[in-house]
């Protein structure tokens, strides 16, 4: 009797009963879960909204993917270690046997858009936190990458991604600590250099000295810039993105999109850009100049998308997208 079973999916070692020739077996592949159901196949957010120019993550972000999350470096002997993804998301279980009751610093954050712009950082003093004490640093219940304020950031050895010559979109799952106010903390820039430098760069800004709180700022050519006004919370988590249409010429008019978990701040257009010089400089996260001590951005990261395109029309899903993973607002 021909069996014809769809036996969903299978280990490649597994066979039971007789009549093996019989049963039409698919052999040679190697599957995550037992005969019987299939499941849902993994889609993630670059599987739908696909084209990313960086895509750093602590879950898995497309199912083509199939490289390492982090690699981390423990405190006890500094010896690393890459850090795969378990059920898409980071493999804490690998991390705190390795981080093995002692701190864990990342060393590189991976990019999964396939443009291969890692973000590294070599010097031990400058990894941000990941394990504390042999736990996973957690926020709102997921994986959160700790910058504390003072000199940990990330560099990309690549040239940055975005030639401005059309549209940019930036978008970040992040929590600003109250502590190490600033007049300027990074999530993510692309700058050139001198103080009237060329920059973009999306983060917080300290509103005054006597309401140190931060607002959302992303400029490309200091001091000018779009920027909300309005103070957003610390020691909280946010989600935020940024989205413009245009960057092609000197003194672009596009239109730009701020937003803050899930709503519009400033829709208007932009007209300060100057890209002359852009496009040359690699990527940073968690700072805009390291020689300047009030960009260094003190708080955690669990996400960050960047498009070197207008993904304005994809704003609320791929924000969804983002929050429907990390609950944020």
């Amino acid at each position: 009797m021909s069996n014809n079973i769809n036996w969903g999916k299978i280990y490649e070692s597994t066979a039971w009963g007789s009549g093996v020739t019989d049963n039409n077996i698919s052999w040679g592949k190697s599957y995550a879960d037992l005969a019987g159901g299939g499941g849902t196949p993994f889609v993630g957010l670059l599987d739908t909204y696909s084209g990313a120019a960086a895509a750093y993550s602590l879950r898995q972000l497309s199912s083509t993917y199939s490289g390492n999350a982090i690699k981390v470096r423990r405190a006890s002997d500094n010896a690393e270690q890459d850090i795969a993804f378990a059920n898409n998301e980071l493999d804490t279980a690998t991390l705190e046997s390795f981080a093995s009751g002692t701190d864990a610093f990342v060393t590189t954050w991976y990019d999964q858009s396939g443009s291969g712009n890692n973000a590294t950082q070599t010097t031990a003093s400058s990894q941000p936190k990941i394990v504390s004490s042999g736990s996973t640093l957690l926020r709102g219940g997921k994986p959160s990458i700790q910058f504390d304020g003072s000199d940990d950031h990330f560099d990309t050895s690549q040239n940055n991604p975005f030639t401005y010559t059309g549209g940019v979109s930036m978008i970040h799952a992040s929590y600003k600590s109250a502590s190490n106010y600033k007049d300027y903390e990074t999530i993510l820039s692309a700058n050139g250099a001198g103080i009237t430098r060329e920059k973009m760069a999306l983060g917080y800004s300290k509103a005054s000295v006597a309401n140190p709180k931060p607002t959302i700022a992303t400029d490309v050519w200091q001091p000018s810039g779009i920027q909300y006004d309005g103070t957003v919370g610390t020691n909280e988590r946010q989600l935020i993105g940024f989205y413009i249409s245009n960057w092609s010429t000197h003194r672009s008019t596009g239109l730009s999109n701020l937003r803050l978990n899930g709503s519009d701040l400033i829709t208007k257009p932009y007209g300060s850009a100057d890209p002359l010089g852009l496009g040359t400089n690699p990527m940073k996260i968690g700072v805009f100049d390291e020689t300047l001590g009030d960009s260094m951005f003190g708080g955690e990261i669990q996400e960050i998308i960047a498009y070197a395109s207008d993904k304005n029309s994809d704003r609320v899903g791929i924000e969804t997208n983002i929050n429907d993973f990390y609950s944020i607002y």
